[in-house]
């Protein structure tokens, strides 16, 4: 398959480019520097995310596209600038004529305890809030998107660089609620969550649902 991917040279693109180039599927590899994300392979492009069209000729001609868009943790103006972002994202797909749309968001709106959401909880960290409340409203927009076979993958609870350099090519799903293992800890390895995105892509389990992954 043809698979476009945009935040290629991201914390999880890169990851997400080599994990698709190794399975020998080809790359459009879309970011503000792709040149990072260059080999064969690997078809590099620079497209503006709140351009949609700009956006939809990028994608053309793949068969699948993976968002792994971030506004930065640091925007003072996250939540307004993901949100924007993410649907001129959707908007862009929708025009380029591309059906199969998987977008990585958070977890901050997988459920802890019934109508509980991981994101309104106390000890939930403050510099967080405003990307995982925006990752979190954007999955409602989603939810309504009837054109685009798209799928929503909220990582594991900890996923970041600490939790990277391992893949071990296994993890266990849910839907709505994290997956925690026997330390009661939610992790997964940035190089396994690019797996598990190259599966969905695959194998189409998830179509027009939200899901999560784990060890």
């Amino acid at each position: 398959m043809k698979v476009a991917v945009i935040g290629a040279t991201g914390f999880v693109g890169m990851h997400l480019v080599q994990e698709l180039i190794s399975r020998d599927h080809k790359v459009i590899a879309i970011a503000r520097n792709p040149q990072k994300a260059g080999g064969p392979g690997v078809e590099t492009k620079v497209a503006d995310v709140n351009d949609p069209d700009e956006l939809a000729a990028a994608v053309a001609g793949a068969d699948a596209v993976v968002s792994t868009f971030n506004a930065g943790w640091s925007n003072p103006n996250l939540y307004e600038d993901f949100l924007d972002g993410s649907q001129a994202i959707q908007e862009g797909v929708r025009r380029s004529g591309v059906r199969r749309f998987l977008f990585v968001g958070g977890a901050g709106s997988l459920e802890i305890a019934p109508g509980i959401q991981l994101v309104d909880t106390p000890q939930f960290p403050a510099e967080y809030k405003s990307g995982a409340t925006a990752a979190r409203d954007y999955l409602n927009i989603l939810k309504e998107e009837t054109e685009l076979e798209w799928t929503f993958l909220s990582p594991a609870i900890e996923m970041h660089p600490g939790t990277s350099g391992v893949r071990k090519g296994t993890y266990r799903t849910s839907l709505d609620t994290p997956v925690f293992d026997e330390h009661k800890r939610s992790v997964i390895s940035a190089e396994d969550l690019a797996v598990a995105i190259v599966d969905e892509i695959e194998q189409g389990n998830h179509i027009r649902e939200r899901f999560t992954v784990a060890y």
